[in-house]
């Protein structure tokens, strides 16, 4: 094939591409309409598998009825498991309730706890993702799979590259982060592709107290705004 030639419909892919660039800015444009008016948040990471029986979907209910009652709104990402009982607990408390939902092939679902005129849809996860950086004030991750640790390694590399401000990493559950934890410090750390101070941006622990408390600690020394 000669440099100049491409493959049967390259042309139509390219003009696809094009066009997906509106639907991209259309997002980004909601997005940030409606997030600039909601006020200070605080994300709630977490697996959407998580049953209403188990012991995370109840502490992660409890972490964000104690982060609305102490004046903070909940993100989630909208669905089932852990992000439902997020929206739960500050529905539950009377707080700002945020779901950002993505449309998925499965699991996936609007959970009834989202407030009415604060549910927002995209179609690209990486501009609900930006969504998450640019508009929390600090993000509580509860035991998931890939997609909670693509959000918590996102956020901790763009204030490790000092593409944001620091902002409060909250990790929730020792039995669950423990085995993590170690193989960073023991792996990573050891063989120096991560530096010391890298760690301090993270901090482990076990209850909804903790969790308020290193959040409102933060935020004495710190203006609530936009992370960029």
């Amino acid at each position: 094939m000669r440099k100049e030639e491409h493959p049967k419909g390259w042309n139509e892919i390219k003009t696809n591409d094009s066009w997906a660039l509106f639907k991209i800015m259309g997002e980004f444009v909601s997005g940030f309409e409606k997030m600039s008016a909601i006020g200070p948040c605080v994300s709630i990471f977490g697996s959407a598998r998580t049953k209403a029986d188990h012991k995370y979907y109840e502490l992660a209910v409890s972490i964000a009825k104690s982060l609305s009652d102490a004046g903070y709104g909940v993100i989630t990402g909208g669905g089932p498991g852990i992000m439902e009982a997020g929206n739960k607990g500050a529905s539950i408390s009377g707080g700002t309730s945020v779901g950002l939902n993505i449309d998925l092939p499965f699991e996936q679902h609007n959970n009834p706890y989202i407030d009415s005129d604060k549910s927002l849809d995209f179609d690209y996860f990486f501009v609900r993702k930006v969504m998450f950086v640019k508009y929390s004030q600090g993000f509580v991750v509860m035991p998931g799979g890939f997609g909670t640790l693509d959000e918590l390694f996102e956020a901790i590399t763009l204030i490790q590259t000092h593409k944001i401000g620091v902002f409060p990493i909250i990790l929730v559950g020792t039995d669950f982060w423990k085995g993590l934890l170690d193989w960073i410090k023991e792996t990573m750390l050891a063989a120096g592709n991560i530096s010391p101070k890298d760690l301090d941006l993270i901090k482990l622990v076990d209850t909804e107290q903790e969790v308020v408390e290193i959040i409102d600690a933060f935020y004495r020394g710190h203006t609530l705004s936009p992370n960029f």
